[in-house]
């Protein structure tokens, strides 16, 4: 068994996409970048097919955040940017593949997180995850091999560094009451007043629905709570935070080429 993690440093700033692939598509170096990684991953699948385990290891592909400007990739039509709590800060596409074990061409809505990798990955070698420290992510093998469509998790919460700016529960997504949003760049945006937006609906979040829905609003206010009362919020410790850990003995070293 082996395990590989590959994190490609495209289509992270600065552009330089290969020079074979300056080019070759109508997106400028962003885009010439994402044909890049396009490629590099044909060759892993290449590789792997080589060795004769291409049914036999399974292939997880997704990303940590949204495009970061509109010259570096679109998030349309999710609203916002790297380094937001909107969904185009936040949702990525996730691509899987294990054949005979995931079903091809299919896809789930269920709200899933990369928290959610080391619990599964764990599930599906016959290993277990420990129970403390506590483990945040759930294994969601029954989701990508279809065998269920349900949400792992009851509430997903929208933290910006140390603020809590929104939850989501199924479709409803609540950003709470703010005298002072954080940014994780510039100044924090001035207050922002409480909003509830149906993501089956308006992926967008344009349609603030608060006022029409109270019960809603009660409910992911409560799940706010129990989010504050174990991660923290600003000023607010959480009861089931860690503390950061370091390096007894720091050990420098420097790469040079």
């Amino acid at each position: 068994p082996f395990f590989l993690y590959l994190p490609h440093t495209a289509v992270h700033l600065p552009l330089v996409p290969g020079k074979n692939f300056k080019g070759s598509s109508k997106g400028g170096a962003y885009g010439d970048w994402v044909q890049e990684i396009d490629w590099s991953m044909g060759e892993l699948f290449k590789a792997i097919k080589a060795e004769g385990i291409d049914e036999h290891t399974l292939v997880l592909f997704t990303s940590d955040n949204g495009s970061a400007r509109e010259k570096q990739g679109s998030n349309l039509p999710l609203r916002g940017r790297k380094g937001r709590t909107d969904e185009g800060g936040m949702r990525v596409p996730c691509i899987v593949r294990w054949p005979g074990r995931v079903p091809a061409g299919s896809s789930s809505r269920a709200l899933t997180c990369t928290m959610d990798l080391l619990p599964t990955v764990a599930a599906i070698s016959g290993g277990k995850v420990s129970k403390t420290p506590l483990i945040d992510g759930k294994n969601i093998w029954p989701i990508l091999s279809g065998k269920s469509k349900d949400h792992p998790r009851e509430a997903f919460f929208y933290y910006q560094m140390d603020q809590l700016q929104a939850i989501r529960s199924g479709d409803w997504k609540l950003f709470v009451a703010m005298d002072s949003k954080k940014r994780n760049w510039g100044n924090p945006e001035g207050k922002k007043a409480l909003a509830l937006y149906n993501l089956a609906k308006d992926i967008h979040e344009d349609n603030n629905l608060a006022a029409e829905n109270p019960g809603i609003v009660k409910q992911l206010l409560a799940h706010a709570e129990n989010a504050r009362e174990d991660l923290g919020d600003v000023g607010r410790p959480g009861k089931g935070q860690r503390k950061a850990g370091w390096v007894k003995k720091a050990s420098p070293r420097l790469l040079s080429r």
